[in-house]
């Protein structure tokens, strides 16, 4: 069965796409920690990170550090981290997050609640 990530890419379920190319998808994270959080996912469906053959790894991670530079140019946060979990959703993907300081990564803390119209003003103001 296709992952909830390969299911978003294939247009069977609704995001708020960031970036896209023939190989790699960038999406917001619906449960972001922070204005801002983006998912970034190859579009052929691995589940390890460290799976992924070098050219698609080193292809992601170049898709990634441009989403990166533009959420730091329009997302007011010290850095952009870098976040791989892996635990969650069965398809390689690193997380992006704008952050002030290191409590800004902690998972284990409640969740941004944003609406529809929210997600949507920040998936265009980052989009590429």
């Amino acid at each position: 069965m296709a992952s909830i990530f390969t299911r978003i890419i294939q247009g069977e379920i609704p995001c708020y796409k960031v970036a896209e190319d023939d190989r790699y998808f960038a999406f917001l994270d619906i449960n972001p920690l922070t204005e801002g959080h983006t998912l970034v996912v190859p579009k052929k469906e691995t589940d390890y990170l460290f799976d992924l053959d070098d050219d698609t790894l080193a292809g992601m991670v170049l898709f990634a550090k441009r989403i990166a530079k533009r959420i730091g140019e329009k997302i007011a946060c010290k850095r952009v981290a870098v976040v791989v979990l892996g635990l969650e959703v069965p398809h390689a993907h690193i997380h992006l997050i704008p952050i002030n300081n290191e409590k800004d990564v902690d998972f284990h803390r409640e969740k941004l609640k944003l609406s529809p119209e929210e997600f949507k003003r920040i998936s265009t103001m980052i989009a590429l």
